[in-house]
């Protein structure tokens, strides 16, 4: 027995054609085929793999029946009325690689995002909202591009370097000052 991968994430929402289309032209995701369901969905792609669903909430019956919509645990209700969420999450993680290519269309669109240097990582991170459904979205890259950009110093671990990656973290633009507390992402 093993897990090998997450498959998809289903996204409920009140505006799916809105919700498609930041991702698509936001992120780079592209629409592509699914089968019939008899309600309207869109499957978006990287590559081949088909990895966010999209409906509309509580469209119907049908569609709660199919997708197993939860009740209030108090009856076998599955009509749209007393269909129910199952559940927050915080976000959706996806990994990338072209970060001046990102950062470009981000800006050229008008997303606004936070970065930072993932703790404990090799990782630069772009944080933003989709504006349909509040989805937070994060982007991760690899540290090298971030470097390459000259929006962080460079270290190495081979001792060419004088500084500790403490160090050179503190003196980065990723340390505490721009930390909003609340929700541990980095200001803009």
């Amino acid at each position: 027995m093993a897990l090998r991968f997450l498959e998809h994430l289903l996204i409920l929402t009140h505006d799916p054609a809105g919700t498609r289309d930041w991702f698509c032209n936001n992120l780079g995701f592209r629409e592509g085929d699914h089968p019939e369901f008899g309600f309207p969905v869109h499957w978006l792609y990287i590559g081949d793999q088909d990895v966010i669903h999209i409906g509309q909430a509580r469209h119907s019956e049908h569609q709660n029946t199919y997708l197993k919509a939860p009740t209030d645990g108090e009856s076998d209700d599955f009509s749209a009325a007393g269909a129910m969420g199952s559940g927050r999450i915080d976000h959706l993680c996806i990994n990338c690689d072209d970060l001046k290519g990102f950062i470009d269309l981000l800006t050229k669109n008008g997303v606004e995002y936070n970065e930072r240097k993932a703790h404990n990582s090799n990782l630069y991170q772009l944080f933003m909202r989709e504006p349909v459904n509040g989805i937070k979205v994060e982007l991760n890259f690899p540290w090298h591009e971030a470097v390459a950009l000259g929006l962080v110093p460079g270290w190495t671990d081979d001792g060419q370097n004088d500084k500790t990656v403490a160090e050179v973290f503190a003196e980065s633009r990723f340390n505490d000052k721009y930390l909003n507390k609340q929700d541990h992402e980095v200001k803009a």
